[in-house]
């Protein structure tokens, strides 16, 4: 019965510096692993990269990494690109931007500020309806046929997951609350260790049914890196990031000694955030 799957819309975090066509692959590979299971339909793909804020070192400014996204996925039908998260003028942790799409699919006209965003749940609300016993038996009876809010789940590579490691990168809370309220596709390369990082976390492993460890059994070592590093080198990147991309990196001269240099030296923001936060 299709009506009984789960809807999902697929959340890639990231700088996009530039995207390359492994990063829109992730998107497929994903739809493919959590179609097979038979208990997802996948509605949506969003890329959101990251803000001129998060002060990485080479990040170019947000506006030419969304423009090449959208030039990206143009000929995409279902990956799309969200441009809220690069336009705050602070850094925000990954997990209010997962907030701020699950709200957006809730109602769609409450995403224009971020308070609307915090409070998901309102703790004293069920229990005011307690004496009127008859309308959480109505709603239990209709559940079946109405669908419900899709899932936003976070979309990684195995790096990401195991960058939960690093200290002071993200918060505890944040991982606890991405695992067990969104949940997280992953895809790995043959032969990584990625259950074994798994295992070796608590939290992790108690929800480690809401991760989703997928195999990429054709494997391609692109990354952004090396696509600047390349680009620096005046060495050719056709076929490792779309045409369009290429084009306008090409056009607008984007990457140079001087944009890798960018924030040298400067502390990554959710690094100075935590870090400041665990003095305090």
């Amino acid at each position: 019965d299709p009506d009984k799957k789960t809807e999902v819309v697929l959340l890639a975090c990231g700088s996009f510096n530039p995207i390359t066509n492994v990063h829109l692959r992730l998107f497929e590979l994903a739809k493919d692993y959590l179609h097979e299971t038979g208990k997802y339909k996948v509605i949506k793909g969003i890329i959101s990269p990251v803000g001129d804020a998060y002060k990485k070192k080479g990040l170019i400014s947000a506006s030419h990494r969304v423009t090449m996204a959208k030039l990206a996925t143009k000929s995409s039908d279902w990956v799309e690109v969200d441009d809220w998260e690069s336009s705050q003028s602070e850094w925000l942790e990954t997990l209010k931007v997962l907030r701020y799409h699950h709200q957006k699919l809730q109602s769609p006209d409450a995403t224009n500020s971020l308070q609307s965003v915090t409070p998901l749940t309102k703790p004293g609300r069920k229990r005011k309806q307690e004496p009127n016993r008859h309308e959480p038996v109505k709603k239990k009876s209709q559940s079946p046929d109405v669908k419900s809010v899709p899932q936003v789940k976070l979309l990684c590579g195995s790096d990401m997951l195991e960058s939960f490691g690093i200290p002071n990168l993200w918060k505890l809370e944040d991982i606890t609350e991405i695992v067990e309220n969104h949940g997280l596709v992953c895809i790995i390369r043959a032969g990584n260790n990625v259950q074994k990082f798994i295992y070796e976390s608590d939290i992790l492993w108690r929800h480690k049914n809401n991760i989703h460890l997928v195999e990429d059994w054709v494997t391609n070592d692109i990354s952004s890196t090396k696509i600047r590093r390349a680009l620096r080198r005046g060495q050719s990147i056709r076929y490792l990031v779309p045409d369009v991309v290429q084009a306008y990196i090409e056009k607008n001269n984007l990457y140079s000694p001087e944009s890798e240099d960018r924030n040298a030296g400067v502390v990554l923001a959710p690094l100075q955030k935590h870090t400041s936060d665990s003095k305090n």
